[in-house]
């Protein structure tokens, strides 16, 4: 697993293990989490995205605590998968990092507290993300992934495809003076008393 530039993001890179039969791969390790992350975040839900070209989802986020982990592969196509501090207080909120997941060898592991949001590079691209936490529509959010105060570099080659929920999304500005983004302080704690053993 190697940290991301955004405190609280991971790249996991594994392999497949041939022979004339197929293949075999670990795709997730709680016990490699746990390792990393000082506790196992835990799967509660399994989700599966099939999109086409351009098709662009995101970023999304959940109040914290409990937030929302996420363990993100893509099986098939290519995603430009991406991660946001939208933490307040965060030392770095506001700055994201790309990576291409191009196949099943390169996961992405997004600590809760954290916005998520990715675009598909082809078609039929199927993204697989294992969550820590059930959805919950009344503590999902989202920041409008193409809202300038955050600057993300999508593809200038693609047309962006959005869902109506994302293009009605906020800019993160605005999710600011709403008060509706996790605070820096308030993850840190969240993510002590997981280490710690405590209930959230």
């Amino acid at each position: 697993m190697r940290p991301l530039g955004v405190q609280g993001a991971w790249l996991s890179e594994t392999r497949a293990f041939a022979d004339d039969r197929g293949e075999f791969q670990e795709l997730y390790s709680g016990r490699s989490l746990r390792g990393v992350l000082g506790y196992e975040p835990g799967v509660a839900q399994v989700n599966r995205s099939v999109s086409r070209r351009g098709v662009l989802r995101g970023v999304h986020f959940a109040q914290v605590p409990p937030g929302q982990a996420k363990y993100v592969s893509c099986l098939n196509g290519a995603v430009l998968d991406v991660v946001v501090d939208i933490r307040t207080g965060s030392p770095t909120y506001r700055s994201w990092e790309a990576v291409l997941l191009d196949g099943p060898y390169r996961s992405l592991y997004v600590e809760a507290g954290l916005g998520h949001s990715f675009m598909a590079l082809t078609d039929d691209t199927v993204v697989v993300y294992l969550t820590s936490q059930a959805y919950d529509s009344g503590r999902e959010h989202g920041v409008h992934p193409l809202d300038p105060d955050l600057g993300i570099a999508w593809p200038e080659h693609i047309e962006p495809i959005l869902s109506e929920k994302d293009q009605r999304a906020p800019g993160i500005a605005e999710l600011e003076r709403r008060g509706l983004l996790p605070t820096y302080d308030a993850c840190v704690a969240f993510h002590r008393s997981l280490r710690e053993g405590k209930p959230a």
